[in-house]
């Protein structure tokens, strides 16, 4: 079995192996060559200590020494370089203790968490597969290196990550693992909300997003975040997140839409997700619900409510999730908002051909009067943005005082 291995990375093992080590390409790289997709990084293990590692190549970054592991810049491009290892004892669930350096491989291998990761591979010696990845990998079968209670006691993110990849990949859960997944499911406590975020999103981004589902029947969800039970509602319907786009706040979107904006934005605040992807799933569950009519008076009025990239998902939205007559009328809407795009129309108060520098020189008084008359003035231009010169508005304005 023969895998393309970068030039580079191929280099960097030649060279290892020249000065006398032994060195792999391993884990999700090797698993990914094998089923035909493309890796996105390419990790190189090696029973080469990392300053030994260090004296090889001209180019390094210590980016993980501690843990043995030294970046190499080869050909504009840098590739991690990790010293074959023991962990020790994972007293916090998450992170070993202590690191032991070891030559041998197998010992190396053994501390991974899933088959499908516990794979090396090199040129020389070909794949190094002792625990039955390619096997689970032709079988689609997500199962634990040695013991799963084991693994998940060490490191209770191994749980999520178990299911991101069914998910990713549209694998199942090997029976012992799951068992060990409900026992070790309170461990998920310990683990950082923000690792916790990065694979719900993965897994929601990904092929298979209903295999959130697989979170709440395996008594994860409580431990998660406080709130996230709330979103439970939001398994109705999930086969449907894949047919929106894989858009990390729509299909957060997507799952939350039960939920009104502010109970969305608290589970997304406790996963400590970025504030832009908040205010956006805020947005969309605010407005999915809304039927738009098919004038453009009333398009541009939705419009210069939210982002516009923001109405083009929404209307994506709208057609994944709404039924009945509705859906013939979105066509028109979207239609309808393409001109509106086209010809240019005003849709923000900042484009108005008026502002209020300009009402003050007309004797206005900063202030709310100010407020109420631009918000008026914004009202005609919506409904008729041909009115959006500087010479109708300020008539406009005079025609009503």
């Amino acid at each position: 079995m023969t895998i393309q291995v970068p030039e580079a990375a191929g280099t960097i093992i030649k060279q290892l192996n020249t000065h006398g080590f032994e060195a792999y390409v391993v884990g999700g790289c090797v698993r990914d060559s094998l089923l035909g997709r493309e890796p996105k990084d390419w990790d190189i293990t090696t029973s080469a200590k990392p300053e030994q590692v260090k004296e090889i190549f001209a180019r390094t970054v210590d980016t993980g020494i501690q843990h043995g592991t030294v970046t190499v810049l080869m050909e504009h491009e840098a590739y991690e370089v990790t010293t074959y290892r023991i962990d020790g004892e994972y007293v916090d669930g998450r992170h070993p203790a202590s690191v032991e350096f070891t030559s041998n491989l197998l010992e190396d291998l053994k501390r991974r968490d899933f088959t499908i990761n516990a794979m090396a591979y090199s040129d020389r010696d070909g794949l190094v597969d002792v625990f039955g990845g390619t096997g689970d990998l032709q079988g689609g079968i997500i199962r634990c290196v040695g013991n799963p209670m084991d693994r998940f006691h060490e490191d209770a993110l191994r749980i999520l990550r178990a299911i991101r990849f069914c998910a990713q990949l549209g694998f199942a859960i090997e029976e012992d693992t799951n068992k060990a997944i409900s026992v070790i499911a309170p461990n998920m406590e310990k683990v950082s909300k923000e690792r916790i975020a990065v694979e719900l999103t993965k897994l929601l981004l990904s092929d298979y997003p209903e295999q959130m589902r697989a979170v709440f029947e395996s008594g994860i969800a409580p431990y998660v975040s406080v709130h996230f039970p709330d979103a439970e509602s939001g398994l109705y319907e999930l086969e449907k997140l894949k047919q929106l786009p894989s858009n990390k706040h729509v299909r957060w979107t997507g799952f939350l839409r039960f939920l009104d904006q502010s109970e969305a934005a608290v589970i997304l605040k406790e996963l400590k997700l970025d504030n832009d992807t908040i205010d956006r799933v805020k947005t969309l569950t605010d407005f999915w619900r809304t039927e738009i009519s098919a004038s453009k008076p009333e398009i541009r009025k939705v419009m210069s409510m939210i982002n516009a990239s923001l109405f083009d998902e929404l209307l994506e939205f709208q057609k994944v999730f709404l039924t009945g007559p509705y859906l013939k009328q979105l066509q028109t809407v979207s239609q309808y908002a393409g001109e509106i795009i086209r010809n240019g129309d005003c849709i923000r108060l900042k484009d108005m051909a008026i502002t209020g520098k300009e009402l003050i020189e007309a004797g206005i008084k900063p202030g709310p009067e100010m407020g109420e008359i631009l918000e008026t003035l914004f009202a005609e231009v919506l409904k008729k943005p041909e009115n959006n010169t500087r010479e109708y508005l300020l008539n406009y304005m005079n025609s009503r005082s």
